[in-house]
């Protein structure tokens, strides 16, 4: 008993950790919003675009397949950090290199999404980049200042586990 409770102390000190444990908390609570979307909420929907709050509105199966396709992948890319750095489930070499290769792409994938989105969206809203009088422009800042970030947010803290836990 001794040597487990000795293990799991040493395990909780693992670096890479609390950064693991917070985009596990980013992405499940970016996963949660799409769970509302798709039990039929519509608050916050009109800030990701006209286009999908028209289609969402009349709920075609397409936009709902497509919405709780979004949350299983936000569950899963929620988890990887955690299962990379060992912080829950501690498995074979092989399974954490798998892991850990697993979760570099979703971190490369949500910085560069977050980054290059982020900075476009700011650039739009400096005015740098125009846009069509036709542009959803409550959208636009919606994705500048909140969902395109959260992205990047999202993928620093990944990025960050995986870097502490080498």
């Amino acid at each position: 008993m001794e040597q487990v409770v000795t293990r799991n102390r040493a395990r909780a000190r693992t670096p890479g950790q609390g950064a693991a444990w917070a985009a596990f908390a980013v992405g499940l609570l970016y996963a949660a919003i799409s769970v509302y979307w798709g039990l039929g909420g519509s608050w916050l929907l009109d800030t990701v675009g006209a286009s999908l709050t028209q289609s969402g509105r009349s709920a075609s199966a397409l936009v709902v397949l497509a919405v709780w396709c979004a949350v299983g992948l936000k569950a899963v890319a929620s988890v990887l950090p955690l299962l990379a750095v060992d912080a829950v489930a501690p498995g074979s070499p092989a399974r954490r290199r798998l892991t850990r290769a697993l979760t570099w792409i979703e971190a490369a994938i949500l910085v560069f999404y977050g980054l290059i989105l982020t900075a476009i969206g700011l650039l739009v809203m400096a005015g740098v980049i125009g846009t069509a009088a036709s542009a959803d422009h409550r959208a636009l800042e919606w994705h500048a200042y909140l969902w395109d970030p959260w992205f990047l947010v999202w993928g620093v803290l990944v990025t960050a586990a995986l870097l502490r836990s080498r």
